[in-house]
Formats: C-alpha cells, structure tokens, sequence
C-alpha cells in the first residue's frame, strides 16, 4: 500500500489506498538505475546459462558461488568454494562507485533464476546476520520486478500528510480524520496541515521498484527491521537476480572468527570461482 520513491527516500501512499496522500521516510535503501549496460548484462547472462542451474525452492533455479554453511548449527568452512566467478571482477569494481558500499568486500554470489513458469517467488524473509554483513547487494537482470517489504514488529509508523491541492476540496482516506481546521479563504484555495498519524507497523507494505540492469543495496532498517520477497505476480519474464553478500563483524577484522574470514575472502576475491 505504499511505494518507495527513491529520489525522496520516503515511502509514498499509493493512490488508490487507504493512505493515499501520506507518507513517511524508508531508510535504508539504495538504488542505482542502468548500473550496467545492455551490452554487459548479454554478456553476463550467457557466462552463466554456460553453467548449470539447480533446482531451488518456490519455483527458482540457482548457482552458488560461496562457502559452505550450516546456519543452524553455525558452522562454516571452505568446502569446495574456489572464488566468485570471472565475469563478477568487473562488477564489484564498479560497486566503488556507490559510496553506500565503501569498503564492501563479497565473500558470497548467489545468482537466481525466476520465469513465470515455474511460479518462481520468495517469500519475506530475513537474510541470515550471524555471518552475512550488513549491506544485501542485487543486481537485477533481463526484466523489471518489485521488492515487495513487510514488517512484522509491534511499533507503529508515523505517516506524514502530503497533500497539497489549490482550489480544490481536499478529500481525506477513510481512516484518519482531519485534526486541525481548514481555512478556505477565497481564491487562495484550501490551506489544510494535518497532524502525523500513527499505523500499526504490520499494516504497511512498501513496494519497491527495481528496474532491469538496477542494483539496489538493502541496509539499516531495510536489512534488520523490514523483511524482504519477491511475489509471484511481480515475475512477468524471466528475470535473473545476482546478490552479493558481505561477511558479518564476527568474521571481520577484530572479529571472533576473524582469520577464517580473511581466508574466505582472499579465495572469493581470486574470481576464479565455479558454482558449488
């Protein structure tokens, strides 16, 4: 019921809501339009279709590129991970030029693949934060989808008025009531400020647009507080997500854990990689 603008950072109330005329500020959220070129994205995607896809839940196939993990148990090692793949070297270069993703290293790709066909969703989830950092990186390839987010907390939601209509009735959602008086003086039109208004968190999805060839980098509250899916309806052509993921500070410099994360990043970075 809400859209995120990303020129803004705030979260907008779609038009035909409830909370049409109301908004408030979704940190945490990146997006950079056309990060690659037609050009590379063919490039990249024949690399990939050269190596086979595995069957993964929802509807989804997938190659892995990473460590081997049990997150239930939190065990960790190498495994048979040999680096990302070749054609991601170039990628990650140009991440510098983000400045959201300073100092970003990848330890893990994860490439997946959704067609209509197959049903391909995800449903909202957290991504693990015992050993994944706390930047999420994606690359969305060959065809446009939404990044639909949900909250499952008990806080509520500060939604601010956006209305601004000149000589013209202001018409209010159904369900917040006016709390300050309108003057209408004359030819000047209607000059209405209302009060924030509070919303049950779980109330509130936020969609968020991602076009083809965009990158988006989930952080803050977007990675923490704000789960994450992909929705059956969004998938319209085949459309291929690459996510990059960071180490967590536990295996980062100063971390418990820290020489195996210097380990896993030094084979990651080699770009040597096949899926495992």
């Amino acid at each position: 019921n809400f859209t995120y603008c990303p020129a803004t950072g705030l979260a907008k109330g779609n038009e035909h809501s409830e909370f049409a005329g109301w908004a408030f500020p979704f940190p945490g959220v990146f997006l950079m339009e056309e990060f690659i070129s037609e050009e590379e994205e063919s490039e990249i995607v024949e690399l990939m279709d050269q190596d086979d896809w595995k069957p993964s839940q929802s509807g989804r196939k997938k190659q892995d590129y990473g460590p081997k993990v049990n997150f239930k148990k939190q065990r960790l090692k190498s495994g048979s991970f040999t680096g990302l793949p070749s054609f991601s070297k170039k990628i990650v270069a140009q991440m510098k030029v983000c400045s959201v993703l300073g100092g970003f290293l990848p330890v893990e790709q994860c490439n997946l693949d959704y067609v209509p066909e197959r049903g391909s969703a995800i449903d909202p989830h957290f991504d693990d934060w015992w050993l994944w950092g706390e930047r999420l990186v994606s690359l969305n390839l060959l065809s446009k989808t939404v990044l639909s987010m949900s909250c499952d907390s008990e806080d509520s939601i500060q939604l601010f008025s956006t209305f601004s209509k000149e000589n013209s009735e202001l018409s209010l959602p159904g369900s917040f009531t006016q709390t300050s008086a309108c003057k209408n003086s004359g030819n000047e039109g209607i000059n209405c400020i209302l009060s924030p208004r509070l919303v049950p968190s779980k109330e509130v999805t936020v969609a968020i647009h991602l076009p083809r060839r965009s990158l988006v980098v989930l952080y803050g509250d977007a990675r923490y507080k704000w789960k994450h899916a992909i929705y059956r309806k969004h998938i319209e052509h085949r459309r291929i997500c690459v996510t990059f993921r960071e180490l967590s500070a536990e295996f980062s410099a100063g971390g418990r854990h820290e020489e195996l994360g210097k380990e896993l990043l030094e084979i990651a970075l080699s770009f040597q990689g096949r899926p495992v």
